[in-house]
């Protein structure tokens, strides 16, 4: 595409020196930069594009978009060059998301399992559908590796191109607060967009739960119509921030979509869908009160589309679960179960859930990551402390920070509440721990990485599946005399 013709179409003036320059690609990092590029400086928490625009030109870069002079050949000054970035990368891609029925959650939890469900039920429709999250992006049956939640404006409309060459008629997609705060979704329209709940989380970015819940809130001003759970505070808060027709949800009272004759057992849940004076029933194979909320968004966002409530209702019913989310790993005398659960509030919701079916005891191992919110520590072993019986207390992710500071945080809160506890810094040896440790009729759960097959430790990434370990570790507890 030429140079001149790409800033048309992405609603940007074209600088004189443009002339009819080939664009190769549209990247924000230098390192990314090749012959034909355009440049987008973007100033980020730890690094600013600008200073490393210089070397996007020696690299062949052919415009440099920037909010400041840089005193560069062929410079474009914006306002705001996330914004242009994600125009650009629209435009280049010859606007993909237009071409699709895009589909957006937010929201503190159930996002991955929202909009996976969400996929499986329009696939029992017949319909071809794209999906970009936390565990994986999928085109139709092609599973490909997911960097972030929510891609960067380059991957993000490359990914909606591929989809629309696969020939998906949809696309769904989690928006997190982070990316809907630095405008990686900018210039993208969702057919609809859901909110699940608030709870507390990423204050280290946003510093206070109201900027949180506003950063999530930009999403509505991109969407035609809205999905939204009335038994969150907050999100009682959306019909009248978004401007939209909004479908409402609740579990406890009055809505539009609403969830009655709930039943819950340990492998699963059912109920009942109700919306404008039809019930059809549910059973899915995924427990917890959570889990109805979860179907709840799923179901007012497929009836958002147009989906009749029975078809709806079926399609429910034949979904898969989510990998990683509340999933059993082992079952047999004792139960494993592996989830994503990293917040008080996941924590609470998931352990409320497991407790009333656990014949001897609860076993929890779980972890605080480093490098972010100090003050969610001693709140999540509080928790914990709730319903364990035995508390393993381990490492997640603990980046560059101490782990052993980690542990002592998480463990300060809750020395008095007499509930034992086991810790063990290396969360290897923690799992191991905790399988040996489980007798007839317990329970283990191992909260915090759920579908991750990672650990981040100083400055590295390391591979770490839980899954394996698990395995691996009954192996050898059933060879054991």
């Amino acid at each position: 595409m030429v140079l001149a013709e790409l800033l048309q179409a992405a609603g940007l003036p074209a600088p004189a020196a443009a002339g009819g320059a080939q664009v190769a690609s549209v990247v924000s990092n230098s390192r990314k930069a090749v012959e034909g590029s355009v440049f987008c400086c973007i100033v980020g928490g730890s690094a600013d594009g600008h200073d490393f625009a210089a070397q996007a030109v020696e690299k062949g870069a052919v415009c440099v978009v920037a909010q400041r002079d840089l005193g560069l050949p062929c410079q474009l000054l914006v306002e705001d060059t996330r914004a242009a970035y994600g125009a650009l990368c629209a435009a280049f891609n010859g606007f993909p998301a237009d071409r699709l029925k895009m589909i957006a959650v937010t929201g503190t939890n159930g996002k991955t399992t929202v909009t996976t469900l969400i996929k499986q039920v329009l696939e029992y429709t017949g319909a071809k559908v794209g999906l970009i999250g936390t565990i994986q992006n999928e085109i139709g049956e092609v599973k490909l590796p997911a960097k972030f939640t929510t891609p960067e404006p380059d991957d993000l409309h490359g990914l909606l191109a591929n989809m629309c060459r696969a020939g998906c008629e949809y696309a769904v997609m989690e928006a997190s607060s982070q990316a809907l705060d630095q405008n990686r979704l900018a210039g993208v329209t969702f057919q609809v967009g859901a909110f699940t709940n608030l709870s507390q989380d990423h204050l280290d970015y946003h510093g206070t739960l109201e900027n949180y819940f506003q950063a999530k809130a930009k999403l509505f001003a991109q969407c035609r119509q809205a999905v939204t759970n009335l038994d969150c505070p907050y999100g009682r808060r959306i019909p009248q921030l978004a401007g939209i027709p909004v479908l409402t949800c609740s579990a406890q009272g009055e809505a539009d979509l609403t969830a009655s004759d709930i039943c819950q057992r340990a492998d699963g849940v059912s109920f009942t869908l109700c919306y404008r004076g039809e019930r059809c029933p549910v059973d899915i194979k995924m427990p917890g009160l959570f889990s109805v909320y979860n179907v709840l968004s799923v179901a007012g966002v497929c009836l958002s589309l147009g989906l009749p409530l029975a078809v709806v209702a079926k399609g429910l019913c034949h979904c898969k679960g989510v990998y990683g989310r509340a999933e059993v790993l082992y079952s047999g005398d004792f139960t494993v179960i592996c989830d994503f659960a990293h917040t008080p509030d996941a924590l609470q919701n998931l352990l409320e859930t497991i407790k009333p079916f656990v014949k001897r005891r609860l076993i929890v191992l779980f972890g605080c990551a480093g490098k972010r919110d100090r003050t969610k520590r001693p709140k999540m072993a509080n928790t914990v402390a709730d319903f364990a019986d035995l508390m393993v207390i381990s490492s997640d992710n603990p980046r560059d920070e101490d782990p052993y500071v980690i542990l002592e945080d998480t463990v300060a809160g809750v020395r008095d509440r007499g509930v034992p506890y086991h810790l063990e810094v290396d969360r290897y040896y923690a799992i191991r721990w905790a399988i040996d440790e489980a007798g007839p009729g317990d329970v283990v759960v191992l909260c915090g990485k759920g579908h991750e097959n990672y650990q981040a430790i100083d400055t590295c990434t390391v591979y770490f599946d839980e899954h394996e370990i698990v395995k691996r570790a009954l192996e050898e507890r059933r060879e054991r005399p």
